[in-house]
């Protein structure tokens, strides 16, 4: 069986001895040596500071709600995972969505201005697949309006735009840990704040709001990590370089079987960022071809993910449905392929195959 995508998982034994040191220490969780180890050394391999690691990828997006004081609008992206947009609403905000462009997947900038209401309080946007948003319109946008900026990074891992992390891009920055993703912690995230006055903020609140065991800053909830996703931190982080390096041998295997096909088309990359690999996304022609293409691949127990589906403006539980058909067509025909460390070229050749031959 072929899964969208399989957890890297380091040697046990690897795994085992780092735990172990938290066992010595009978400290499970509240910032252990461990986390800080890991932070000091994502720290350096990200060239970042000013961020901490969370229990996930979700709560620093409502952390980031909370700490700038949005209680309105949220201008977002339809085409993300479902935590983005559920993110705003949990925190009691109204999601206004804008389309996408249609080569790169990201909110497009030249739609948002027009989405802008005297409620407009924050602009939350999706780097798609590790593909950063337009940053700068963005930004240049916020400023014109007063708006703030939070980026769902979740898949953008070692992503870089103009040689500089796009963790450093915006207000406030989430990313995500999951097991699933290029790097992980079994369950995890992170959040980056480049200010120093609202880091500390955003610090205290994921951590019921303490200042000291005694006294409390403010209103805080619980998203520490434990030592135990720490551990698994620790032992994945030094093979992220190969990991990286499988990954991007296996794309460009992927992008040269499928370049000639008629049926399958490949998301535009943002000039100036340099990719992680961390999926491989394809658009079919339509929605037909697309599931013809997830029954011949399950046929061989071969099993890509409908990334992402649905469109969110379409979510069940929003109070109101706009129409969004850029990213709504998108959703109908896009589909993740298989792509993981442990996947072999001959299997790439092999799904390629399949889908060359319909």
């Amino acid at each position: 069986m072929i899964n969208v995508t399989q957890s890297f998982l380091p040697p046990i034994q690897e795994f085992e001895a780092i735990l172990k040191r938290a066992w010595d220490k009978k400290w499970m969780t509240n910032r252990g040596e461990l986390l800080l180890e890991l932070e000091s050394k994502l720290s350096t391999y990200l060239g970042v500071s000013n961020f901490f690691i969370t229990t996930n990828g979700t709560l620093p997006l409502q952390i980031a709600l909370k700490t700038l004081g949005i209680t309105k609008e949220v201008i977002t992206t339809p085409f993300s995972y479902v935590a983005t947009t559920s993110a705003i609403i949990w925190e009691n905000c109204t999601p206004i969505f804008v389309d996408i462009e249609r080569d790169m997947l990201t909110i497009d900038p030249v739609k948002i201005e027009a989405a802008i209401t005297e409620n407009t309080e924050a602009i939350l946007a999706t780097h798609v697949f590790g593909n950063p948003c337009d940053v700068e319109a963005i930004q240049a946008i916020a400023e014109k309006h007063n708006l703030k900026v939070i980026y769902d990074a979740a898949h953008c891992f070692a992503v870089t735009y103009k040689g500089k992390s796009i963790f450093e891009y915006g207000d406030i920055i989430s990313t995500s840990f999951h097991s699933t993703k290029l790097f992980h912690t079994g369950e995890g995230g992170a959040i980056f704040v480049p200010n120093d006055a609202l880091y500390k903020k955003c610090y205290y609140h994921h951590n019921f709001g303490h200042n000291g065991p005694l006294e409390y800053h403010g209103l805080g909830i619980n998203a520490k990590a434990s030592e135990m996703q720490a551990a698994m931190g620790l032992s994945v982080l030094p093979y992220i370089d190969t990991i990286i390096a499988k990954r991007k041998l296996l794309t460009e295997t992927y992008e040269s079987l499928l370049k000639d096909n008629a049926n399958v088309s490949l998301f535009g990359f943002r000039e100036f960022a340099e990719k992680n690999y961390s999926y491989m996304p394809v658009i079919f022609k339509d929605e037909a071809f697309m599931q013809l293409v997830l029954e011949k691949l399950a046929a061989l127990k071969i099993y890509p993910r409908r990334y992402f589906y649905p469109s969110l403006n379409k979510l069940p539980y929003l109070e109101k449905s706009v129409s969004m058909p850029i990213s709504e067509d998108i959703c109908s025909k896009i589909l993740c392929l298989p792509l993981y460390f442990e996947l072999e070229k001959q299997q790439v050749a092999e799904i390629c195959n399949v889908i060359n031959s319909l």
